[in-house]
């Protein structure tokens, strides 16, 4: 029998709740041709999630062979342990004898009762794909499709560890950027929070920063390179690098867009961004702000409510086409200064204004901190449930002090 003929002998999973579980296959002409393995193993994989995995494979197999199905691999305390098991498992054999009986290849045992298939990811055995039956012995085809399913499974289990490993280094990379930003002046309150989309998503590019200046002014900056990944995450650390640098300069926001976005330009792999930048000079009580293609930064003003600033909007970064302005307002001691992402606000099929016009509505208590207000404006907002990444920074003036005063004459 070849291996097509085998996957057509077998009939379809056992639903669960069905009337007859444990009724073993036919084979030959007395099995209707139904492909019943081939549909089964497009159940297998239907996640990033190794143990779903593992779990969608015995459940496959245990409904093919009309018996029981398990997975084994080493338990917390190195030894062989039998693990999503479907079907009784006293139809399987010892987990020793499994183990060590598929080294390379399926295995019977039992008289036939038994099947062990190694589990091989990347050329290397993870475990071993037992199932077991009554009366009625496995057939070499029947073996050939377990290992097809076993396959499978570890295709797709390969797949779901590099998908792990590639947003774990990326979250580090993000979280060891995000967990150091610059140090603003004493004389500035400054909150910063970033809430990736999603609970299994790629860290994307979003990004905040404070850079100190001279003269008790600091640098207040949020960011957002296109796209979701490793390369958005390498693209914002280059974006954040050549910020830093620039600022140390001590330029207006908009001659540092100029020049970020020459650095961009002259690089055809760099990823557009959009970037905004308010520069806070507590002394004179104002803040002058450019933007990149970026949304306007709020002020929330205890008094008035919050309102959005009229800022230019520049083209993105990386564009190569210029052309930034900046534009000076005034700033009270009890106003904040509120900078963010667009996944705080868009939603999709909404018209930006709308999301605008519903930041604007969120009410505020009266005394609230820099923390309050960005807990409030996230719980509003519902931004845990944002469909993009969320990246948002309040500032507000602080009120002297001797050792501000101190501070800032050293700067």
């Amino acid at each position: 029998m070849s291996v097509a003929e085998g996957w057509k002998s077998f009939p379809g999973p056992t639903p669960p709740g069905s009337d007859r579980p444990g009724r073993a296959p036919v084979s030959g002409s007395d099995v209707p041709p139904l492909p019943g393995a081939m549909r089964a193993a497009a159940r297998i994989g239907s996640t990033l999630d190794e143990e779903t995995t593992w779990a969608e494979l015995t459940w496959v197999v245990a409904g093919l062979v009309g018996g029981a199905a398990a997975v084994l691999r080493p338990g917390r305390d190195g030894r062989p342990r039998y693990q999503a098991v479907v079907g009784n498992p006293a139809l399987l054999p010892a987990a020793g004898w499994a183990r060590e009986a598929a080294g390379g290849c399926p295995v019977l045992g039992a008289g036939g009762l038994a099947l062990c298939v190694p589990l091989v990811i990347g050329g290397r055995p993870h475990g071993v794909l037992v199932s077991g039956r009554e009366e009625t012995p496995f057939t070499p085809a029947e073996a050939d499709v377990l290992a097809g399913l076993a396959g499978i499974a570890a295709a797709h289990v390969r797949h779901a560890r590099e998908h792990d490993a590639v947003s774990g280094m990326v979250g580090k990379l993000q979280r060891a950027l995000l967990s150091e930003p610059g140090r603003p002046h004493p004389n500035l309150d400054v909150a910063i929070r970033y809430l990736p989309v999603g609970r299994n998503a790629m860290i994307g590019g979003d990004w905040c920063e404070t850079v100190r200046l001279h003269f008790g002014r600091t640098l207040l900056v949020v960011g957002d390179v296109m796209g979701h990944g490793l390369e958005a995450a390498v693209d914002m650390n280059a974006y954040r690098s050549a910020l830093r640098y620039i600022a140390s300069s001590d330029l207006p926001p908009h001659r540092i867009l100029r020049q970020l976005d020459d650095i961009a330009s002259a690089e055809p792999e760099r990823r557009p961004a959009t970037c905004l930048i308010a520069q806070v000079d507590p002394n004179r009580g104002r803040v002058t702000v450019a933007g990149a293609g970026h949304l306007p930064p709020a002020v929330v003003d205890g008094r008035s409510g919050t309102s959005l600033l009229p800022v230019p909007v520049g083209p993105p970064l990386g564009t190569g086409l210029g052309g930034y302005e900046a534009v000076t307002f005034r700033l009270a001691p009890s106003q904040t200064l509120l900078l963010f992402t667009d996944g705080l606000v868009e939603r999709r099929g909404e018209d930006i204004d709308r999301s605008l016009h519903r930041l604007a509505r969120v009410a505020f208590e009266a005394g609230s901190g820099v923390e309050d207000i960005l807990d409030t404006v996230l719980a509003r907002l519902d931004a845990r449930h944002a469909e993009d990444d969320v990246a948002v920074l309040a500032a507000r003036l602080r009120h002297r002090t001797a050792h501000a005063d101190a501070d800032t004459a050293e700067s």
